[in-house]
């Protein structure tokens, strides 16, 4: 390893990436722990999960029309279209000159849809096994990836969004993204292609992950000398506002 790359990692202006690095790794230490206890020392949760999977389930059957809705809403806040959602403002941003904004908008989507990867290949869970299945899903069960990717998507797009908006529209912001995070959460339960605690994990791990990149983005920004930032009112970067507004 060269002394000019570890030069580059510890210099207080280009050291963002490493942070960044350092954040997720510390999500992932945190979460392979919980996801073993959760699932292979079957914790009571399963019960609940069982449960609530049956009862999703038999409700589903007799309403085909409900179901259709929630076929529809589950695909249109699928994984995807929250990553192609990520990398399009990350790109309008880096466009703009707020570079280190895209970095951190692309490192957190996909930091944490590779540990929500990582986990389900580590617990291997199976998805519910329900008589006349409303619908289908690839892979293993545990975490919900759904869940995971929207929880990610929507939180790096308010966290990008808020410098741009006033006090009572980032209320609102958060209101709708929360309400997209839950519903998703929902319809993965609702079809029987996740259990609870599946979609639980999946939120949890996309908060953790979000949250821990912001803390590394906002360790960064203090330590160029910039005031004190709360992210969750101001977004990580407030000076991403004037940044986009003058080149505009």
């Amino acid at each position: 390893m060269s002394r000019q790359w570890v030069k580059a990692r510890v210099d207080p202006d280009r050291s963002l990436g490493l942070r960044l690095t350092i954040a997720g790794l510390a999500v992932a230490l945190i979460m392979v722990p919980f996801s073993l206890l959760l699932v292979v020392a079957k914790m009571p949760v399963n019960g609940l999960d069982k449960q609530v999977a049956d009862d999703l389930h038999a409700y589903a059957i007799t309403h085909p029309g409900v179901t259709s809705v929630l076929i529809v809403w589950t695909d249109l806040f699928s994984p995807w279209p929250w990553r192609i959602a990520v990398i399009a403002f990350a790109a309008w941003l880096w466009h703009k000159g707020a570079r280190r904004l895209a970095v951190w908008a692309i490192a957190t989507i996909t930091v944490g849809g590779l540990l929500g990867l990582t986990l389900k290949i580590i617990t291997a869970r199976a998805r519910p096994h329900l008589p006349d299945p409303v619908a289908l899903a690839p892979g293993d069960s545990f975490p919900s990836g759904h869940a995971v990717n929207v929880t990610l998507g929507a939180g790096v797009v308010v966290l990008l969004l808020l410098p741009m908006l006033p006090r009572w529209g980032r209320r609102v912001t958060w209101a709708v993204a929360w309400f997209l995070v839950l519903s998703v959460g929902y319809t993965r339960i609702a079809l029987g292609v996740h259990w609870v605690s599946d979609v639980v994990a999946g939120i949890i791990l996309g908060v953790a992950v979000v949250a821990a990149t912001a803390a590394g983005f906002e360790t960064w920004r203090r330590e160029q000398g910039r005031r004190p930032n709360s992210p969750l009112a101001e977004g990580v970067e407030p000076e991403s506002e004037k940044v986009t507004h003058d080149q505009s």
